[in-house]
C-alpha cells in the first residue's frame, strides 16, 4: 500500500536516475581484461566483453575512436581499456564505453606485434625489393622526433663533427597517445614538398633528401607508437628514403622492418647519412697522387718504348722521299711527252685529212677552178656568161679570160671553137 511520503517512479525515471549516478561516479576509468565476444556491425561500432576469472564487463568503442585502439582489440588479448561507465535502459545493464585501448603487459604486446608483424609481411611491406638507395651526401636532411631530449642533440652534434648538411626538424612527440598521429603526419608532409621546393618569407624550403625517424630507448609501451600500423604503412608509402632510429641497439620496432635503413640509434643514423668530410677530403688527395704517379709511369713508359725503338736515320729519310719525287717526276715527264706525241701524231693525221680534202688537191688531178671576179665559184655556163672575166685556177697557177659574146664558130672538123678569148697572164 502506497504513502504519500513515498514517490511512485516510473521505470524510466529509475533509469535515467540511475544512469546520471554511474555516469557521475565512473567518468574516468581504467579497466584490465580480456577481449572476448569481439564484433564489429554495420553502424561502425565494435562491441565486446572485458572479462577476468570471476567477471565481465560489457563495452562499445564507438565508430570514431582512433584506429590505434581498434587495432589493440583483439580477441584473446588482455588489454587496458580508458573510458566511462554508462547504462543502456533498454536492457537494464550498465556498459563500459571505451575511448582507448591499449595490451596490458608485455606478454599482450609482444602477441599483438607478433601477429601485426606477420600480417604486415604478408602484405610484402618488409620485402627488400621495396628498399629505396640513400643518397651518399644528401643537401637536406629532414628529422622526425621530439624538439626536446637528447635525441635532436645527439644528431646534429654527429653530423657537424662529420659533415655539416641542412636540417629541418619536424617535432612530434614520441611516445603516448597520438604519438603514432603525429610521426604519420611528419613523414606526409615531408613527402608532399614539392621537389622544386616552395618559397616563404623565410626563403626557400627544399624537399628532404633522407628522413630520419628517431628517439631514444624506452620499453616496448614506450616505444609503440613505433609499432603502429599508420606507421608503419606512412614509411612504406614515402617516397623519401628513410631511416629509422628508434630505442637502443637491441630496441626493435615494425618500423625497423620497412625502413630502408635501420640505425642502432639516432647517433649512429646521423653517421649512416653522410660521409666523414675529413675522409674525403683524405680519399680525394690519395686519388690524386695516385693519379698524377699514373701519369708520370704511363709518361716513362712511353718514353722508354720510344728510347728503345729503332727510329731511321733523318738523312735517309729525306733522301727516299727525294728519290720517290724524282721517279714522279721521270714519270711526269714521259706522261707528257707521250701526250705531246699523241697530240702531234692527231694533228698531222688531220693534217693530211684537210689537205685531201682539200681543193687543191683536186686541181693537182687536172682539174681547174673558176671563179668570177668577187671569187665566186662559176659552176654553171650560164653563170660563166654573165661575168666580163673569169679566173681560172690551175694546180701550178691561174690565168683569167675574158667570155666571147658572139656564137661558137665551128671548124671544118665540126669541132667547135671556145667561145672564150683572152691573153695569158703572169702565173699567181
Amino acid at each position: 500500500m502506497d504513502t504519500p511520503e513515498q514517490p511512485i517512479l516510473s521505470v524510466t525515471e529509475i533509469s535515467l536516475s540511475l544512469k546520471s549516478c554511474v555516469e557521475q561516479v565512473f567518468n574516468h576509468i581504467r579497466v584490465r581484461g580480456e577481449v572476448s565476444g569481439l564484433k564489429t556491425v554495420a553502424s561502425g561500432h565494435t562491441y565486446f566483453s572485458l572479462k577476468d576469472k570471476d567477471s565481465v564487463l560489457s563495452a562499445i568503442c564507438w565508430r570514431g575512436v582512433n584506429a590505434e585502439t581498434r587495432a589493440a582489440l583483439k580477441e584473446g588479448l588482455e588489454v587496458i581499456c580508458t573510458g566511462h561507465l554508462s547504462t543502456y535502459p533498454g536492457r537494464s545493464n550498465y556498459q563500459m564505453i571505451v575511448e582507448n585501448a591499449e595490451p596490458a603487459g608485455i606478454g599482450a604486446l609482444l602477441k599483438l606485434l607478433n601477429e601485426r608483424r606477420e600480417k604486415l609481411a604478408k602484405e610484402g611491406l618488409f620485402d627488400e625489393s621495396h628498399k629505396k638507395k640513400l643518397p651518399f651526401l644528401p643537401d637536406v636532411i629532414g628529422v622526425i622526433t621530439s624538439p626536446t631530449g637528447a635525441v635532436i642533440r645527439d644528431i646534429m652534434h654527429r653530423l657537424k663533427d662529420r659533415f655539416p648538411r641542412s636540417v629541418y626538424l619536424w617535432p612530434v612527440m614520441v611516445q603516448g597517445d597520438g604519438a603514432a598521429d603525429q610521426i604519420v603526419t611528419a613523414i606526409n608532409g615531408f613527402n608532399q614538398i614539392p621537389l622544386s621546393g616552395f618559397q616563404t618569407a623565410d626563403g626557400l624550403i627544399q624537399r628532404p633528401d633522407v628522413l630520419i625517424v628517431a628517439r631514444g630507448g624506452g620499453s616496448l609501451e614506450d616505444l609503440w607508437c613505433f609499432n603502429e600500423e599508420s606507421v608503419v604503412r606512412a614509411v612504406y608509402n614515402s617516397d623519401v628514403p628513410v631511416i629509422s632510429a628508434v630505442g637502443h641497439e637491441t630496441d626493435t620496432t615494425l618500423i625497423d622492418y620497412v625502413s630502408d635503413l635501420r640505425a642502432p640509434t639516432p647517433t649512429g643514423a646521423a653517421e649512416k647519412v653522410v660521409p666523414v668530410r675529413d675522409n674525403l677530403i683524405i680519399t680525394l688527395q690519395n686519388h690524386s697522387v695516385r693519379l698524377t704517379e699514373g701519369l708520370y709511369r704511363f709518361l716513362d713508359t712511353k718514353k722508354l718504348q720510344l728510347n728503345t725503338r729503332i727510329l731511321p736515320n733523318l738523312s735517309d729519310v729525306i733522301n727516299m722521299l727525294i728519290q720517290k719525287l724524282d721517279d714522279r717526276t721521270e714519270r711526269l715527264n714521259k706522261a707528257f711527252e707521250s701526250y705531246w706525241r699523241q697530240i702531234h701524231l692527231n694533228f698531222e693525221t688531220n693534217a693530211k685529212l684537210l689537205k685531201s680534202f682539200s681543193y687543191h688537191s683536186i686541181l693537182e688531178r687536172g682539174f681547174a677552178l673558176i671563179s668570177g671576179p668577187s671569187g665566186k665559184i662559176i659552176d654553171h655556163s650560164s653563170d660563166a656568161k654573165r661575168e666580163k672575166r673569169l679566173t681560172i685556177s690551175f694546180a701550178d697557177g691561174s690565168l683569167t679570160a675574158t667570155p666571147l659574146t658572139s656564137k661558137p664558130r665551128f671548124t671544118g672538123t665540126n669541132t667547135p671553137i671556145s667561145p672564150l678569148q683572152g691573153d695569158l697572164f703572169d702565173e699567181k
